[in-house]
């Protein structure tokens, strides 16, 4: 009997190149919240849930943390990244390897920590139909990544068990959200962490972008 692997994506710096946008979009929030953090600080968050990226920044500065503050950076983060909507692209190989994925029968998703106001951006510029794929937001679950339950519900959604699912992500918490769930993971580099960092938290393949991993498809379970 053979298992039929399913593809779960994360969304930004994996399918569409938009981590820099997101990462100015956050400074300028937390800019207009009198919160001066520097930009490679905020680089290494991104890829969790906005809450719990907003709560562990306000720790790191000892600021006072509180739900409405929380919610005015939310906000202020999903106005400002909905300005940058122009110059969001989908990444080298994104839409060409859905595509592949499509005409071989083999069924993906799309599993983000964005919520579906910025997740629109990035499936508009894809050209992703929520209709037709199945996509799991913030919105839609209790907890975010580095927690699974976004690539549990994904997979859910394709009606097919985690352990058959193959996670692609480009941070390390992609990788620890879908070691916890026992899916396999695969590391792309084109949302800005590192090879190792990648392999530390448990992917294991790691390609540069979405058409490297392509190129590499039979390498992780893709047949025609």
């Amino acid at each position: 009997m053979r298992i039929e692997p399913v593809f779960l994506f994360d969304l930004d710096g994996t399918l569409v190149d938009s981590v820099y946008q997101h990462v100015l979009a956050w400074k300028e929030a937390l800019d207009a919240e009198g919160i001066d953090l520097s930009v490679w600080r905020i680089h290494r968050k991104i890829g969790m849930s906005g809450g719990l990226f907003a709560d562990q920044l306000l720790r790191e500065t000892n600021m006072e943390i509180s739900a409405e503050r929380v919610g005015r950076l939310r906000q202020y983060h999903a106005a400002a990244y909905k300005r940058q909507a122009d110059s969001i692209r989908p990444l080298p190989g994104a839409r060409e390897l859905l595509i592949w994925l499509t005409d071989a029968k083999i069924s993906y998703a799309i599993a983000t920590s964005g919520r579906m106001e910025t997740a629109a951006v990035n499936l508009a510029a894809l050209g992703i139909d929520p209709a037709v794929v199945p996509v799991v937001t913030r919105d839609l679950v209790k907890y975010a990544k580095p927690d699974p339950d976004l690539f549990l519900a994904a997979a859910e959604q394709l009606g097919a068990p985690i352990e058959t699912a193959v996670v692609v992500g480009d941070s390390i918490w992609d990788m620890l959200a879908a070691v916890r769930c026992r899916a396999l993971a695969i590391g792309l580099l084109s949302g800005g962490y590192g090879h190792e960092e990648l392999r530390h938290a448990g992917a294991y393949r790691i390609f540069e972008d979405p058409a490297d991993m392509l190129h590499h498809i039979d390498e992780v379970g893709g047949r025609r």
